[in-house]
């Protein structure tokens, strides 16, 4: 199945193949979920309107109509989107995954959450919020040995927390560094300069929730 392939192996027929099920599963709603999709990564990246459209190489005029549902994006818009915001383009469509109607804006099963996999990171992120609106959001973070969330501190504002669910992290929020492990919990305001790092030698999974999303 084309979803349960990596999203650097999809192919444009992939995509199309996701597409065209998860619209034929859903139904006359499948451009409004996209269009909220593609609304809230923008919010949830801070970017604006122009900025998005830019990025993308679309206009503001179609960016808009696509977050409003009223224009059903074609492949290559879909493609330059979720290049220019960082996520497979089946991100959209849930992953392929389409969960009953009743539990869309409720429910995450098990093993159904969205994931962004940043392997020059060595890490993986799998949404546990059904979606990037209201105002948090819970991520299963996966840190390989060696894994980063990145070089460079950075910053953004809001509010974050988590926990420790398996391994070891070492923890840099401001000019303080700490090191955890399995079982201990974290939360800082999100305005000051923070990183992550896995310095063991197995896996670290960390529950992270951060008000409001960022992705």
């Amino acid at each position: 199945m084309a979803n349960e392939m990596k999203a650097n192996e999809l192919t444009s027929s992939d995509i199309d193949t996701v597409r065209r099920q998860f619209a034929a599963e859903v139904g006359d709603m499948s451009d409004q979920w996209v269009g909220q999709q593609v609304r809230d990564i923008r919010k949830a990246k801070r970017l604006s309107l122009k900025q998005l459209s830019e990025a993308a190489g679309i206009s503001i005029g179609l960016l808009s109509q696509i977050e409003r549902g009223s224009s059903s994006p074609s492949l290559r818009s879909l493609q330059a989107i979720s290049k220019a915001v960082g996520v497979s383009p089946v991100w959209f469509f849930n992953d392929g995954k389409i969960p009953p109607a009743e539990e869309r804006k409720v429910i995450v099963r098990s093993g159904s959450g969205r994931k962004l996999d940043l392997p020059h990171k060595r890490l993986m992120k799998e949404l546990l919020t059904p979606d990037l609106s209201g105002s948090l959001q819970m991520l299963l973070v996966t840190i390989e040995a060696g894994g980063t969330t990145g070089g460079d501190s950075y910053w953004h504002p809001g509010e974050e927390c988590g926990y420790v669910l398996q391994g070891e992290m070492e923890l840099w929020v401001g000019d303080q560094h700490f090191h955890l492990h399995k079982g201990d919990s974290f939360r800082f305001k999100s305005e000051q300069p923070h990183k992550s790092y896995n310095p063991g030698k197995s896996v670290a999974r960390v529950l992270w929730i951060t008000s409001p999303p960022f992705y």
